[in-house]
């Protein structure tokens, strides 16, 4: 720590001159003998500082308490230095009061307040309760001021900002206005604050070596060292008449620039110089950098030595001589303090040259040898250390509990005590009524009458003090939350807008990384299998694209929104594929998803957030219908799927009716039973709710599905039927509420027969999805038609699992929200609208074989959920659902038509085939014939 406030002294040295803040001491200046006389006008003229002397309370073991400090505020920074004297060069340290809150206690001594920082706690005491409320008005006043002013540029730290001054001056003084409210102003202490607190003398301390910081020790020998030189000087050039100020002027100014040597003049040469000891460089080094004084902290010893009248300085520089006995005394602790470090030095400058000068080997090996035994030492001290912190830390945390269980108990007396304070107060009205108007009552010794009074009196007098430091405190810390809650409110819009402005610029490198990724694809298919260097290029950078970020994301540790492996619900987020071509097509899906996501979150999904927390009770209404086709978000989702299984199934619901079904299965297995099983570990296997070895789903969607078995035997168990079911548990987690998500979904959403044996209405539903989109995209049924491309192939697996196959789960999910509450309509717009988003790259291909390997896979290139959104539900109108009934019972006429007539044909085929007998054709011999033989 020494150390660098000695490096921050240095470094703050060099500051030119022009980027001093106003206010802070620079070297002295000669003024004419008639300014000199008014030197008190102009002090009194001058901008306030925020300055003066303080009691703070640090320092270990002996030398702990209270410790007189000079505390000066920076402006420009916001910070609030303090050193231990006001003619001291260099600040010890300084207090960061931007992000600080200040704390006055009733209880605690006068003039006893509290600055908490985010790292420390730092306890303050003024001489008295009024310096120390102006000290808190006027830090409130400097922390509002630094948050409420835009940064002052570099060039002139002076000058206000152009544009935002009245506005800031009207915010300051709505401000001030506001803080009267609460506490009213204090009258600034004379004397004890500002620039005249400088004149007074030290507060003395009983011992010189309690006041001096030990954790600063190196500035403590530069600010003393400097001052020593500096009464040297003032005692070289003050033999004049006592009236005159000496030249002040020179000897910190040859300081600070000292001019450059002559190589003509002897002595002055560093090369002819003879080399000075370790000692007394140590002392030429201190003195050099006491002859560099910080810049950044205030010279009061040298600004204010004009203003003084003679006989004021004559005073000062007796409490100077007396302040520097003491230092002295401190000092010859410091030397003694340094001769120790010094002489751990020379040992060990011993040590190193024992090493050296041994003659062999083994001599030194010895000597390793016993210093790896010293390190063995030190390492088991620093672990019983090690064990001993960890016991104190223990030992704070109980302190600490113990702590909050005292300020209950505390608060609990304070409330205790406001009652009692009432109570003291009638029992004090009724004593004075009694008084003025006494009771004819035997009479009293006068004596004793008296004492009752008197101590009755005190007790009051002592009530009314309380009551009024409460009542202060209580004023202050209501400003002091007013104040802070305000500028935590600027920070989070402040916050807001950073995070709104990273969210956006990680959407655009989203956007430039899948670019990025789709012209590797289209390199790899411009270069074809062909071997050569170039393609070996494309491979390596195909191969770092593909490999995951987690390792990126931890260590840059600033990711708004990082790319994770599984989304919110399980799946993931790139799925893992086999081909080189697919894993980049998914990896270029991933990255597109990711930036629509945050582009829209706060366009979209923040509005879309409000309005359904506002939306309060559930009820079938046009505005539900719009929001439900917008999409719920995850925290409504379950409630909003639980109201819309419950509106569909509650004709079917009763008390305990699942529990009764997993019943059945108990007592006998269904014949379903072992399909079910195969179909478990098919389930999702991008899913890791049911990949994972550990996850409670499998056995969940196990259960679900044989209730369902057992509630419809018609059906039983169909394939799809178990992803339609994990996808409510997903959503549900319950099984209760999945297993009547299936109900509602089979039974009342779906038409009869679609999952039946036959498949009869899902064979319907391809024909009208045909017609349909003959209707409304007939440019790629053309297209299509040029090919000979079957659509049902891809569209019959997207009906009978309502696309819980085909689009990733953001998009699914928002498809699912609309069909629980529109039903089959829904399906069929975005059937309708996943081939108009992918229409154009479609008619693109001109082969049948690529067409077909786009098809396999061009649902999950979707990224754009709104888009899709809009396609199916503006794009895609009208729909009236009389036309769909219309198509599909016309079309389940033709094949139910079709199918009677298989049925005629079969039966056709049977009865000739029976008629005509078992023939055998000649040369061949019957199975009876050759068992016979046999």
């Amino acid at each position: 720590m020494e150390g660098a406030h000695e490096n921050a002294a240095e470094s703050s040295s060099s500051v030119p001159r022009s980027e001093e803040p106003a206010g802070w001491a620079r070297g002295p200046e000669v003024l004419p003998p008639e300014e000199s006389e008014g030197c008190a006008g102009s002090l009194d003229a001058a901008p306030k500082k925020l300055c003066g002397y303080l009691s703070k309370f640090g320092g270990k073991g002996p030398i702990r308490g209270w410790k007189s400090r000079w505390f000066f505020y920076d402006e420009r920074k916001c910070q609030l230095y303090y050193s231990r004297t006001a003619q001291d060069a260099n600040p010890l340290d300084s207090i960061d009061l931007s992000s600080a809150v200040f704390d006055c206690k009733a209880d605690a001594e006068e003039g006893t307040f509290e600055i908490k920082t985010p790292s420390r706690i730092i306890t303050l005491k003024a001489a008295t309760k009024q310096v120390m409320l102006y000290w808190l008005q006027q830090l409130q006043t400097k922390r509002w001021e630094f948050h409420s002013s835009p940064p002052a540029p570099p060039a002139a730290p002076d000058a206000a900002p152009a544009g935002n001054g009245p506005a800031l001056r009207l915010e300051l003084e709505q401000e001030e206005e506001e803080r009267e409210d609460f506490l009213s102003p204090v009258q600034t202490p004379p004397g004890l604050v500002g620039v005249a607190a400088a004149l007074q003398p030290v507060p003395a301390k009983p011992l010189a070596l309690q006041n001096i910081s030990l954790k600063h020790l190196g500035t403590e020998i530069q600010n003393t060292v400097y001052n020593i030189r500096s009464n040297r000087q003032a005692q070289g050039t003050g033999h004049g008449p006592p009236g005159e100020d000496p030249p002040l002027s020179v000897g910190p100014q040859r300081a600070e620039r000292p001019l450059p040597s002559d190589p003509g003049t002897p002595g002055k040469d560093p090369a002819d110089s003879p080399k000075p000891t370790a000692k007394s460089s140590l002392t030429a080094n201190l003195i050099q950098k006491a002859k560099r004084p910080n810049n950044t902290f205030p010279l009061f010893a040298e600004g204010l030595t004009r203003t003084r009248p003679a006989q004021e300085k004559i005073l000062a520089l007796e409490q100077q001589v007396l302040m520097l006995t003491k230092e002295l005394k401190s000092q010859k602790e410091l030397v003694r303090i340094l001769h120790k470090a010094l002489e751990a030095a020379q040992q060990e400058k011993r040590a190193s040259s024992a090493y050296l000068a041994a003659a062999e080997d083994k001599d030194r090996l010895e000597l390793v040898r016993h210093k790896v035994r010293q390190i063995a030492e030190l390492g088991k001290r620093v672990e019983a250390l090690e064990r001993e912190r960890e016991s104190l830390v223990q030992a704070a945390g109980l302190r600490e509990q113990q702590v909050q269980e005292l300020q209950r108990h505390v608060q609990l007396l304070l409330e205790k005590n406001q009652a009692k304070q009432q109570v003291i107060c009638k029992l004090s009205e009724k004593v004075t009524r009694d008084f003025t108007h006494p009771p004819t009552q035997p009479p009293v010794p006068p004596g004793a009458a008296d004492r009752d009074f008197l101590s009755q009196q005190e007790k009051m007098e002592h009530l009314k003090d309380d009551m009024e430091a409460y009542r202060t405190q209580n004023r202050f810390l209501n400003s002091e939350i007013h104040q802070v809650t305000k500028i935590w409110r600027r920070v989070a819009e402040n916050e807001k807008a950073l995070l709104m402005k990273c969210a956006y610029l990680q959407a655009k490198n989203c956007q430039v990384e899948s670019k990025y990724l789709a012209g590797l694809r289209r390199l790899q298919e411009a270069a074809g299998g062909e071997a050569t260097e170039s393609s070996e290029l494309l491979r390596q950078l195909t191969q770092e694209a593909l490999q995951w970020e987690a390792g990126e994301a931890s260590a840059d540790g600033v990711e708004l929104s990082p790319i994770s492996e599984y989304d919110e619900y399980g799946f993931l987020t790139v799925p893992n594929y086999e081909m080189e071509d697919l894993k980049l097509l998914a990896k270029i899906q991933a990255l597109e998803v990711h930036s629509h996501h945050l582009l829209a979150h706060e366009a979209v999904e923040r509005p879309l957030r409000e309005r359904w927390a506002a939306l309060g009770d559930l009820a079938p209404s046009v505005e539900l219908k719009q929001l439900l086709r917008a999409g719920v978000p995850r925290e409504h989702r379950p409630r909003v799927w639980k109201w819309l299984v419950q509106l569909r199934v509650r004709h079917l619901q009763s008390p305990g009716h699942y529990q009764e079904l997993l019943s059945r299965g108990q007592v006998r297995e269904h014949p379903a039973a072992r399909q079910i099983e195969l179909d478990l570990n098919r389930t999702f296997p991008n899913n890791k709710h049911f990949t994972c070895p550990t996850s409670t789903f499998p056995d969940k969607l196990r259960r679900v599905l044989l209730a369902f078995s057992w509630q419809n035997p018609t059906i039983g168990y169909c394939q799809g039927l178990n992803r339609l079911a994990a996808i409510a548990l997903l959503v549900l987690e319950e099984e209760e509420s999945a297993f009547w998500c299936l109900v509602a979904i089979v039974e009342t959403i779906m038409p009869a027969d679609y999952y039946s044996k036959t498949l009869t209405s899902s064979q319907v539903d391809q024909r009208v999805l045909q017609d349909l989109l003959l209707e409304k995209l007939p440019r790629l049924m053309a297209h299509l038609g040029q090919y000979r491309v079957d659509l049902s192939f891809l569209t019959f697996n997207w009906f009978l699992v309502v696309f819980a196959d085909s689009l990733i789960s953001n998009i699914l999910l928002r498809v699912w929200d609309a069909f629980l509450y529109e039903g089959t309509k829904v399906v069929f717009r975005y059937a309708l609208a996943i081939f108009k988003y992918n229409e154009e790259e479609i008619l693109r291909l001109q082969d049948g074989l690529e067409i077909y390997q786009y098809l396999r896979f061009f649902t999950k290139t979707i990224c754009n959920s709104q888009k899709l959104m809009t396609i199916a539900f503006n794009d895609m109108n009208p729909f009236p659902m009389k036309q769909l009934r219309q198509l599909r019972r016309a079309h389940r006429e033709r094949l139910e038509a079709e199918l009677h007539e298989l049925e005629q044909l079969k039966a056709e085929y049977l009865e000739t085939r029976s008629s005509r007998g078992p023939a055998v054709p000649d040369g061949c011999t019957s199975e009876d014939e050759g068992e016979g033989e046999a």
